[in-house]
Parts: structure tokens; sequence; C-alpha cells
């Protein structure tokens, strides 16, 4: 993961807070990466039964899907991978999955012809187009809870800590820098 340069700061408060509490210890219901954590798992969870229980996907089966579904070119396991923050294998195994399906397909790539990209089918795309608005009404439901002005507050913050990390934030950027 890139620094940024805000680390010197960051570990002045951590010694400061630390120092304020020594025998302080851990409470996992408060430390943010293990509520960012649960909460991914709930939320990813809660979107798999649109299309766990409709169409037979795994979670990785969707992501393979999700990312070759907003891209307007054909892209790379590889890329997938890096994109969804999957384990290669796990993606391997998707795309093996889907290709049988004839969910997806490999197209040959054109600088590169010793390697393959993927691509979605006619019937992937029609199984994308039917599954994204109901997984966007799924979101609104989840985040119901939330005003209008919390979602645009939550939109921000969770960009501002990705922009903390150097994580790619949009699908334009990622094709512009070729970072997958």
């Amino acid at each position: 993961m890139a620094r940024t340069s805000s680390d010197a700061a960051l570990k002045a408060r951590e010694a400061d807070e630390a120092s304020l509490r020594p025998n302080a210890r851990l409470d996992l219901f408060k430390f943010v990466p293990f509520r960012l954590n649960r909460l991914a798992a709930e939320v990813s969870s809660a979107l798999a039964v649109e299309y766990q229980e409709r169409h037979g996907l795994d979670i990785p089966a969707w992501r393979v899907i999700a990312t070759l579904g907003f891209r307007n070119d054909a892209c790379s396991a590889q890329y997938i991978s890096q994109c969804t923050r999957t384990h290669k294998s796990t993606i391997s195994r998707a795309v093996t999955a889907l290709l049988h399906q004839g969910l997806i397909e490999r197209v040959e790539n054109e600088a590169d012809r010793r390697e393959f990209r993927l691509q979605l089918t006619k019937k992937g795309r029609a199984l994308y187009e039917e599954l994204f608005p109901q997984l966007l009404r799924r979101e609104d439901e989840i985040l119901a809870c939330l005003s209008a002005q919390e979602r645009k507050q939550l939109s921000a913050l969770l960009a501002k800590i990705e922009q903390s990390l150097d994580l790619i934030q949009t699908s334009e950027e990622a094709d512009a820098k070729e970072a997958y």
C-alpha cells in the first residue's frame, strides 16, 4: 500500500492516544477496520440474494459479471481480481464456471496474442442488464436508513478513505492509469 504524507501525523496521534489509555483493550465493535469488514460482508450477502437465488451465481461469479458489465471492452482475469480485491484462484474458478454457462467468453488480446481477455456474451450481457437495476434497488433499501445528505456524506467519507489509501475510485480512472 502506498503511504501518504499524513503518516507522521497519524503515528503521533496514535502515540498520544496510546499514552492516554495504557491498559485499554481493543474493542472490535469500535475498531473501524473490523466495522468496515463486517459491514461489507453483510451488504455483500444482502445483495447476493438477488443473484444467487434467481440465477445460481455466487459472489465471485457476480463480481466477474459486474466488472465485465460496466466496462466497454474486454479485460483480463487479473484486472478483475485486482479490481474486486478477490484472490486470483477464486476469480479463475468463477471464470471457468461462467465460460461453461456461456455467460462470458475469451477473446484474443490483439496487443499480445498469447493472452486472452474476457467479455460478456449476449446471454451474459442480458443477465447483467436484468440484475443491475435490481441490485441498485436493493442498495437503496439498505441505505434507506440514511437521509439524502447522509448518503452524500457517507460517499464523500468513503472517497476520502479510498484516496488516503491511493485506491482507484472510478472505472475511468482505472482505465486511464491502466492500473489493473
